[in-house]
């Protein structure tokens, strides 16, 4: 293929620099697939130094002749979730045609095969580079990328698994990054494409928040600390409303400021939960124990 064409500004591949394929960087942490499109990506290096790329070395890619043509190419391997394959045809876009329209595109799908295998710190900072070089293109007024950082921490959210300590109880990062990403997608795009979708992996994130500040909460009650767990059902209670544990939190909450002796605050939370919850199981000892007061 000649560097002679001028389709959304061509150049030689003398002038090929490793920078221009280096973005989103594809820094492997053990994944085969990431492995795998760093290998993809390999053979563009030679780029740089008048070479090319030679037949076996991108085997099941044939590239075309414009930019286009090999963007919906990687399209295709990307919609297939072959990921590596589309990485090539990204990556070729980017170098062959800088000046393109679907060489800032493919920066954005490069990041989006990273998604797609299992990259999601990559995926996150590549994202956030695409926000900032580009903060008027379509893919970020629409949304389409804030969401995309949002989704990459929410794949990074601890699994259950019946050998080790329930998700609530491991490391919450991720969940307070997801939780943090997804809400500001869903106060900033509330008309976005991709809402119901955010407001689903938001509500799962904030629930397990939810359930790491339960969880706390009782080991306070359980050891007779009941300040520590007023502070933590506070907390849920005000960062993480309606997603399963009000009508708990309200109830202990009381519980909880009645043995540190704030009579007035179990009463304020005692008639929340009779008041907005007036069927649950703790409602009617709720009421019992507002008569006390």
């Amino acid at each position: 293929m000649s560097g002679e064409h001028r389709e959304g500004g061509t150049r030689p591949w003398s002038e090929v620099q490793p920078s221009d394929l280096a973005r989103p960087t594809f820094a492997c942490r053990g994944a085969t697939v990431k492995l795998r499109i760093l290998a993809a990506l390999l053979p563009f290096a030679a780029l740089a130094c008048g070479g090319s790329v030679r037949e076996g070395e991108g085997a099941n890619v044939e590239y075309s002749v414009s930019a286009r043509q090999n963007y919906e190419k990687g399209m295709s391997e990307l919609e297939d979730e072959d990921w590596a394959e589309a990485a090539k045809y990204f990556a070729f876009v980017k170098a062959r045609f800088p000046y393109s329209k679907y060489a800032v595109l493919a920066e954005l799908r490069l990041a989006d095969t990273l998604l797609g295998a299992g990259g999601y710190l990559e995926a996150i900072d590549a994202y956030k580079l695409f926000i900032k070089f580009h903060p008027t293109h379509e893919m970020v007024t629409t949304g389409y990328a804030a969401f995309k950082i949002g989704e990459s921490y929410y794949r990074l959210l601890p699994e259950d698994w019946f050998l080790v300590p329930p998700s609530f109880e491991k490391d919450t990062s991720a969940a307070i990054d997801a939780e943090r990403e997804l809400g500001s997608f869903l106060r900033k795009y509330p008309k976005a494409e991709y809402v119901a979708k955010a407001d689903e992996m938001y509500k799962k994130a904030a629930h397990l928040l939810a359930a790491h500040e339960w969880y706390v909460a009782k080991f306070y009650w359980d050891r007779d600390r009941p300040m520590g767990t007023v502070l933590r059902l506070r907390t849920l209670l005000e960062r993480y409303p309606g997603v399963g544990y009000d009508e708990e939190a309200l109830w202990l909450l009381g519980k909880a400021y009645k043995r540190v002796g704030r009579p007035k605050d179990a009463r304020g939370a005692w008639e929340r939960l009779v008041g907005k919850y007036p069927r649950h199981a703790h409602a009617g000892e709720a009421r019992s124990e507002l008569g006390k007061l």
